[in-house]
C-alpha cells in the first residue's frame, strides 16, 4: 500500500495579531482608568511607499487597541541638525510613551549620530544601542526589534516548544537575523546564524528543526533546504520577476517537507504592528511605574 503524501500547514499571522490585540485592549482600558493615555510617536522622513504602508497598518492597529498615535513627518531633505532638534523635542514630550523611527534614514543623516537620542525606555524598535545590548543580555526591560519579536509570538501562539531544538537563522542583520538568534537562544534553542558566505548553506539549513529565513532574496529557500517536519518562518518581503510579493522561502516547494510554514504575505509581517502596540503599552507601564 502506497504511503499517503503529507504536506505542512500554513500558519498565518492574523490569529496571532488578533490574540495580542485582544489582550492589549483590556490593558489600555485599565491604563485609561488610571488616567494614563498611551501614545505612540511615528517619525518618518520622506514618503517611502513601504514606510507609508507600514504606517497605515500601525495606525489602524493602534486605533483598534485604543492607543493614540501621532505621525511626525519631515521632508526628505531635512538636515541632520534639524532632524536631531525635532527628534530631541519628540523624545522630551512626556505625553509620547514610545517612538518608532522609520529606517533607513536619508543619506545626509548619520544614524550613528541619531540612535543615542531616543531614550531607551521610549525606543520601541531597538534603535538605541542600550536596547540592542539588553536583547543580547536577555534583559526583559528592553525592546527587541518588532519583526523578530513577531517571529517569537508566532512560534509561541502555534505551540512550538523551542527547548533543546536546533534553530537556524539565515540572515545576520541587526534588524532581524541577530536579534532573532538572541531571542531563540533565550528560549533555550541551539542557534546557528548563517549568511551569504556560509559554506554548504542548504546542508546546514537541513539540520534545523526551526528555520528562520531572513536573507532578503526572493524564494531562495526551497525544499532542498528543509528537513522533513521542520518549521519554516519566512521573514522575507520581496517582489519577484512577475511583480508578485513573495518571501525568502518558496512556499509551494517548502510545504512539501515542512510541518509548518508562514506565508508571505499574511505571515510574520501581519504580526509586527501588534508587537509595536504591545511594546508601546509596556513602555507606557514602565514610565508610569506600573
Amino acid at each position: 500500500m502506497a504511503r499517503e503524501k503529507t504536506m505542512g500547514i500554513l500558519i498565518k499571522g492574523k490569529p496571532v495579531a488578533d490574540s495580542i490585540t485582544e489582550e492589549l485592549i483590556e490593558e489600555v482600558i485599565k491604563l485609561k482608568g488610571k488616567n494614563i493615555l498611551p501614545k505612540l510617536g511615528v517619525v518618518r522622513v520622506g514618503k517611502n511607499e513601504s514606510d507609508l504602508a507600514y504606517e497605515r497598518g500601525a495606525l489602524k492597529r493602534m486605533a483598534k487597541c485604543g492607543i493614540e498615535a501621532q505621525v511626525f513627518e519631515f521632508e526628505e531633505n531635512i538636515s541632520q541638525k534639524d532632524f536631531i532638534t525635532k527628534l530631541t523635542q519628540i523624545n522630551g514630550d512626556k505625553s509620547v510613551h514610545g517612538i518608532l523611527v522609520f529606517r533607513p534614514l536619508p543619506k545626509q543623516i548619520d544614524e550613528n549620530a541619531v540612535k543615542h537620542i531616543i531614550s531607551p525606555e521610549k525606543d520601541l524598535d531597538s534603535f538605541s544601542p542600550v536596547n540592542v545590548a539588553k536583547v543580547t543580555e536577555g534583559d526583559e526591560t528592553g525592546f527587541p526589534p518588532c519583526t523578530p519579536t513577531a517571529v517569537m509570538e508566532m512560534l509561541k501562539y502555534y505551540g512550538v516548544d523551542l527547548k533543546g531544538k536546533r534553530a537556524v537563522v539565515v540572515g545576520r542583520s541587526m534588524v532581524v537575523g541577530k536579534p532573532a538568534a538572541m531571542l531563540l537562544l533565550k528560549e533555550n534553542a541551539t542557534v546557528t546564524i548563517c549568511h551569504s558566505r556560509t559554506n554548504d548553506l542548504p546542508g546546514i539549513c537541513r539540520e534545523a528543526d526551526i528555520l528562520v529565513a531572513a536573507v532578503g532574496r526572493a524564494e531562495m529557500v526551497d525544499a532542498s533546504y528543509i528537513k522533513t517536519g521542520a518549521i519554516v518562518i519566512d521573514v522575507g518581503i520581496n517582489v519577484n520577476k512577475e511583480g508578485k510579493l513573495v518571501g525568502d522561502a518558496n512556499t509551494a516547494s517548502c510545504i512539501e517537507k515542512a510541518s509548518m510554514i508562514t506565508p508571505v504575505p499574511a505571515g510574520v509581517g501581519s504580526v509586527t504592528t501588534s508587537v509595536l502596540a504591545k511594546h508601546l503599552v509596556k513602555a507606557c507601564k514602565l514610565q508610569s511605574g506600573i
